[in-house]
């Protein structure tokens, strides 16, 4: 049974899908199309994905559904290796992902730095790769009820390909080709300064990816999927104004005047990615259907920290820089992660029903090194390469499930489905080698204090290592009925316990009208909540964090830990929400329509605290450790988020002339947050003047940090030996917040233009070319009274990266 979901009304987003899909997401009932479900669900076909241009899983998802953001942040550490998606505006753990209809495991990666999903942990999408991908549905309503904790603003549900037949190999290689105008400067690439009137060339990504269908016996399949892929790192950094030397006898060193300005990596990362994917299916002859799939990831992503320059030696005498790094340095901050999962299932018939029973294993392991790099605290002879700790996720999920369709009454239909889940978790925390996290002794403890541990990315201390597990049960009930015939009615309740906080009930009511075979009304009313991760309950480090200018060392402390209940910390409850959701769909001929206007209203959200450096908080650190502040996970934020999404889908084949066939989808989102309430506790408050939990930066990322508007037009044309696809996306403005309101920078709409030709001159082999962002579109440059150094040149909160535009070629051979 490869459905296992809501009701839900749908309509393609696909740029070269029909308007009539038929899907799996969002009912237990039997699969009906997509525009005959309750609530709105998108479709994403894996053409569709293919044509973005790129490879990556979450962007091609954010070019082609409004409802979907995913920024590219930089010098954010784990969030460089593992970026999060968003849906509706929320966070990126507020939505469930499916694969299969079966939940997928969680990155081990707590966001902590600056960005979109700051202290959230929630599933990497790109560790599938698009080739395994038949087709993707986007259910956008809470479904907590059908689906359990994190089906907040929805449910991503990835659709494995199944062939027995059949296969293609394709090769996809691009590079940037941009003209950077940052405050009329120069700019850089691979270390030779180029006047920014001249175009230059840099990210060169190379994928190859292939899947190939097997007959499994007689009755079954296996299809195989694998992809490499190999990036080089980009940088948007502007030129670094800074005095990069000491004075010599009170002058400016000689060196100052060749330096190289551009010292910072300010982009996308170093990649190399290898992704493995294997999906099978076996008929029985009584009538029951074996299935299961593995895949395995490795994944290895350089990015950088922020350049130490000669003059920071932070030591007396200045040996360590100086005489390591003469000219400064940059530290590298390397991201492994190591992706696994395996799924073993049965659907058959028994006692009348049709059941579905699962076991899914999932894992998740990040790595974490640093290069090119040292502990001031140990000197000159201090090692210039780290291993810095790891994070590790498991998961085990166990599905019972069964589904009937009755006669009761003079109900035209009646389906009836129940089921039972139990789920493992597990998270682990690594300690570093004792070289990337210990004080050698080596310079004075206030100096140490500003630098402990290897530079760019302190090593986890043994105190932070922990192995915490904890396990859950729920049981559903789900039934759907159809009273008369333009009448559907389905309701849901979901009852769930976690061994470490308690449990949860959770229900929906959804129904659909159809006035005619042209037009319907929909909508629902749910609750929903989200279990707080094992990441965010545990996770602790001491991190170096630059406040006002001033390096100081900030400890994450765990919720539920003695020393943070000290300054008012509980343990994590789950958040709650109450959904309600509204629309239409109106159809005629190939033509489509569907409106839905909904409100999220969050309660007990989970955030990141602030750094709390009050002389309170760092009294109850021992003074040998240097701790300047401290932070910790809490609940206390209530949001309430109002939205509205249109699509339009409209297939023409013109009659009065052969040119082939023509896909337009036009696609529309709007979303607001505002905040009810901010988290307090009574210690804290007591102070004079209090600290916020949650001050201006992370409470303007809650409201204003993503685009309120954002569209899309999607034109795909095919006839036969020839194709094309054109693309305009909107984002609208948004503020990236600064520490003060005086300093928050707005950031203007901007539209991006992609567009892609291609010709199959035979049926197995198709050649396109393509320009991602064609005409070279940059967001708000940061001005120099916000980026006094010149370094960070482009937003970080920009919706669609800074890195211009992209030129690239795909091959396809099939067969």
């Amino acid at each position: 049974m490869a459905a296992a979901l809501v009701p839900v009304q749908a309509f393609a987003q696909a740029a070269s899908g029909p308007v009539d899909e038929v899907i799996v997401t969002g009912s237990r009932a039997a699969p009906r199309s997509r525009l005959d479900s309750i609530a709105p669900v998108d479709v994403v076909t894996s053409a569709a994905i293919q044509r973005t241009g790129n490879t990556e899983l979450a962007q091609s998802l954010s070019e082609l559904l409004p409802s979907i953001n995913f920024p590219r942040p930089t010098l954010t550490d784990g969030t460089d290796t593992v970026r999060p998606a968003t849906l509706r505006g929320l966070a990126p753990d507020e939505t469930l992902v499916l694969v299969n209809s079966k939940r997928r495991q969680s990155s081990a990666l707590v966001n902590l730095n600056g960005s979109i999903g700051r202290g959230s942990s929630g599933v990497d999408l790109n560790t599938i790769p698009t080739a395994a991908i038949g087709s993707i549905e986007v259910l956008r309503d809470g479904a907590s009820a059908q689906y359990g904790s994190d089906a907040i603003a929805g449910v991503i549900n990835i659709r494995l390909r199944e062939a027995s037949h059949g296969g293609e190999i394709t090769i996809t290689g691009g590079v940037h080709d941009t003209t950077v105008d940052y405050r009329n400067q120069a700019t850089t690439f691979g270390g030779a300064v180029i006047p920014t009137s001249n175009h230059y060339e840099d990210g060169q990504t190379v994928t190859i990816s292939g899947w190939t269908g097997l007959k499994l016996f007689d009755t079954g399949f296996l299809t195989l999927t694998g992809e490499s892929k190999v990036q080089s790192h980009t940088t948007r950094a502007g030129p670094d104004s800074r005095q990069q030397y000491p004075l010599v006898n009170g002058q400016p060193d000689p060196r100052e005047v060749g330096a190289n300005r551009i010292d910072a990596w300010y982009g996308d990362p170093k990649v190399k990615q290898y992704s493995f994917f294997a999906n099978a299916g076996y008929d029985l002859s009584n009538g029951s259907h074996l299935y299961g799939w593995g895949s395995f990831q490795s994944r290895d992503v350089v990015n950088a920290a922020n350049f130490r320059r000669a003059l920071q030696s932070n030591t007396s005498p200045a040996a360590d820089i100086l005489s390591v790094y003469p000219d400064g340095f940059l530290p590298k901050i390397e991201g492994q992660t190591y992706d696994a999962s395996g799924a073993l299932g049965d659907t058959f018939k028994a006692l009348g029903w049709d059941w579905d029973a699962s076991v899914v294993y999932g894992f998740n392991r990040l790595e974490y090194g640093v290069l090119n790099s040292l502990n001031v605290s140990l000197g000159p002879n201090s090692p210039h390469t780290f291993k810095a700790g790891a994070l590790q996720y498991q998961q085990v999920v166990a599905n019972l499930g069964a589904t009937r369709q009755y006669q009761v009454f003079n109900f035209k239909e009646v389906n009836v489905a129940f089921g039972l889940e139990a789920r493992y978790e597990n998270f682990k925390e690594e300690a570093g080698e004792p070289a990337s996290y210990i004080n050698g002794g080596y310079v004075p403890l206030a100096v140490a204090l500003a630098g402990v541990g290897s530079q760019g990315f302190p090593g986890y201390a043994p105190a932070n290592a922990t192995d915490q597990n904890r396990n859950s049960q729920s049981a559903y009930v789900d039934i759907e009925v159809k009273p008369i015939n333009n009448l559907s009615i389905d309701g849901a309740v979901r009852g769930e316990n976690y061994s470490d906080f308690g449990s949860e009930v959770t229900g929906k009511l959804a129904a659909r009208y159809d006035f005619s075979p042209m037009f319907a009304i929909r909508g629902a009313v749910s609750t929903g909540f989200r279990a707080p991760s094992l990441m965010q309950e545990y996770f602790t480090a001491v991190s170096t964090n630059f406040i006002n200018g001033v390096p100081l060392q900030i400890s994450t402390l765990s919720a539920g830990s003695a020393t943070a209940k000290l300054i008012g910390s509980a343990p994590l409850k789950a958040e709650k929400s109450d959904n309600y959701s509204g629309g239409g769909v109106f159809r005629y001929g190939t033509f489509s329509l569907t409106v839905d206007a909904y409100q999220i209203k969050l309660k007990d959200r989970v955030t990141l605290t602030e750094n709390l450096t009050q002389a309170n908080v760092i009294a109850l650190f021992p003074a040998a450790l240097g701790i300047g502040g401290a932070r910790f996970f809490t609940n206390g934020v209530d949001t309430t988020t109002n939205g509205v999404e249109a699509v339009a889908a409209y297939r023409w084949t013109p009659s009065f002339v052969d040119v082939g066939r023509f896909n337009f989808t036009l696609s529309a989102s709007h979303n607001q947050t505002k905040l009810d309430k901010l988290p307090s506790n009574n210690i804290l408050s007591a102070l004079t003047p209090p600290p916020l939990l949650v001050a201006h930066v992370n409470a303007t990322t809650f409201t204003d940090g993503q685009p309120k508007w954002k569209g899309s037009f999607i034109t795909d044309w095919t006839d036969g030996l020839f194709g094309a696809t054109a693309k305009a996306t909107y984002y609208g403005k948004l503020i990236q917040p600064g520490s003060t309101v005086a300093n928050d920078l707005p950031l203007k709409a901007q539209t991006l233009v992609d567009l892609e030709f291609r010709v199959s001159p035979t049926d197995h082999f198709t050649f396109a070319l393509g320009a991602d962002n064609l005409l070279d579109t940059y967001p708000t440059g940061v001005p120099s009274n916000l980026n006094p150094n010149g370094v960070a040149a482009w937003p970080e909160y920009s919706p669609f990266g800074f890195q211009g535009r992209y030129l690239y070629a795909r091959a396809t051979l099939r067969w």
